[in-house]
């Protein structure tokens, strides 16, 4: 037969070809896993991890591996007899010529041992499959003018639809035997005893390090103020703090940190850290009246900056798929080592939640995706939250657990939960007034009384920690700095680090 030659034609046979293409699949694969299945019910146990009756592709096998797995759950076999009972006279069945296909699926049997392998290579196929049709989906969604969706929910959608792909094959921990527990936790006491009492990652604040230990792996740990309080200004202080860490000893208490700002821009995150740096206030960077001087210390400043691990991320309305997402990147690419959100109830619901579900819904959520992710990533995982406002109505304005905002399940779902309190910030605003007929005197001392006050609780900062799975619950004193808006370690004469 002579070779077609006509390129007009050969580019049309080419483009048929490429239209006809069929999906990944192989049913000898298939076949050859559930003969081992039907021979010996414990090669179940070998893919029963990794392997759902979805990820077949052939209906038939699909419903038989149902079946398999559910008898083998009860305790039951699950061989040609037993299935032909319930199977028999099914279309499933029928379509592939009957019960005598049970057999010879059992007569295909490749050995227990072959198991996983063939497993694995269904599972893998499945996935190309997936990943095939979600391509064109988006393809067809970008061609698709009538969806409500602008630039950045699109490729937010496709975000999290990948990232739930590739996670629909992590495995269950399963058993962890006790030796190896009892290991694990021997090395994480050791390595506390070397880092004076650290077994997380450091805020860079001594007294709340020693309270709590450090910020600890898998945890979700809430801060939580009403506006003014400084919540941002402390997260940014932790967040830098443990960065720095990192690049002063990369095997020391420090980590590579994510933060992701949906209130502010990198650019005055940046400011608020170059500030407290230089020691420049930053409204005289802002409004341009800075000395040769204050030139010369940014320039310094930022030389010594650059090498800091710090990772900001200032796109708005992020939902918590693509924090996932994009928090999985950086681990892949620097060992991410801590998350910090600014803050909750700024983050965008899933593109899968329910319309008609309320925010309360929508912020169970969205904590428990939180909780999800600082266990897949195993790091700390710091998210910022605002109080409701019956911190106000109240005459002691120290915050409670139950003034979270919106939603109960912030408490339930968080390993830690952090108040910020200032009472310098509610004095302010209690300026005594002369009442009608009040004595001028008496008016004077209750002046001098507040002015003593403001003084007094200027600098000074609480951080309330009234939830802590691991440890005491207690507050730990910090110094406020409201001119470069940063936290920093309480010092006085009286005062000893907590625990001293």
């Amino acid at each position: 037969m002579s070779q077609i030659s006509d390129p007009i034609f050969s580019e049309v046979a080419h483009a048929t070809a490429r239209a006809v293409r069929q999906p990944p699949y192989d049913v000898e694969a298939e076949q050859a896993l559930l003969g081992a299945i039907l021979n010996n019910n414990m090669a179940i146990d070998k893919v029963i991890d990794l392997l759902k009756p979805e990820h077949f592709s052939d209906g038939t096998h699909r419903r038989i591996y149902e079946l398999c797995l559910s008898m083998y759950g009860h305790g039951d076999t699950a061989d040609p007899i037993t299935l032909r009972r319930v199977m028999g006279g099914t279309p499933e069945l029928e379509r592939v010529g009957g019960g005598g296909y049970l057999d010879r699926l059992a007569a295909s049997v490749v050995g227990i041992i072959n198991a996983e392998q063939y497993g694995r290579l269904i599972y893998e196929l499945y996935i190309r499959r997936q990943l095939i049709g979600l391509g064109e989906d988006v393809v067809n969604e970008s061609f698709d003018d009538t969806l409500e969706l602008n630039a950045d929910q699109r490729i937010a959608k496709t975000e999290e639809s990948l990232y739930q792909l590739a996670t629909t094959g992590e495995t269950a921990r399963g058993f962890t035997p006790f030796k190896t527990a009892l290991k694990l936790s021997l090395e994480m006491a050791d390595a506390a005893h070397k880092a004076s009492g650290l077994s997380g990652v450091t805020t860079g604040l001594i007294d709340l390090d020693n309270l709590l230990g450090g910020l600890h792996n898998s945890d979700l740990i809430i801060l939580a103020g009403r506006p003014g309080m400084g919540k941002t200004a402390l997260a940014t202080s932790i967040a830098y703090n443990a960065a720095y860490a990192k690049s002063e000893d990369p095997d020391g208490p420090g980590a590579v940190t994510a933060f992701f700002s949906l209130e502010m821009s990198a650019e005055q995150l940046a400011t608020r850290i170059l500030s407290n740096e230089a020691q420049i206030p930053g409204h005289k960077m802002r409004t341009g009246k800075m000395t040769q001087d204050d030139f010369n210390k940014l320039g310094a400043a930022v030389g010594a900056l650059e090498k800091v691990p710090l990772f900001i991320d200032d796109t708005p309305g992020l939902t918590v798929g693509a924090i996932r997402t994009r928090a999985r990147r950086l681990q892949r690419q620097a060992n991410l080592g801590l998350v910090v959100i600014d803050y909750l109830q700024l983050l965008s619901p899933g593109v899968s939640s329910r319309r008609e579900s309320n925010r309360v819904q929508e912020l169970s959520e969205m904590t428990r995706g939180l909780k999800i992710l600082a266990k897949e990533l195993n790091v700390p995982v710091l998210v910022l939250s605002q109080l409701s406002r019956a911190v106000e109505s109240r005459d002691d304005k120290h915050p409670q657990l139950s003034d979270l905002r919106e939603s109960g399940s912030i408490e339930q779902d968080a390993d830690m939960v952090i108040f910020v309190y200032r009472e310098h910030y509610y004095k302010k605003a209690k300026r005594p007034q002369k009442k009608d007929g009040e004595d001028e005197g008496r008016h004077a001392r209750a002046l001098e009384e507040w002015e003593d006050g403001l003084k007094a609780t200027e600098f000074r900062a609480e951080a309330i920690v009234a939830k802590q799975r691991h440890g005491p619950t207690d507050t730990v004193v910090l110094h406020f700095n409201g001119e470069y808006t940063t936290f920093g370690n309480w010092t006085d004469d009286d005062h000893l680090p907590y625990g001293g």
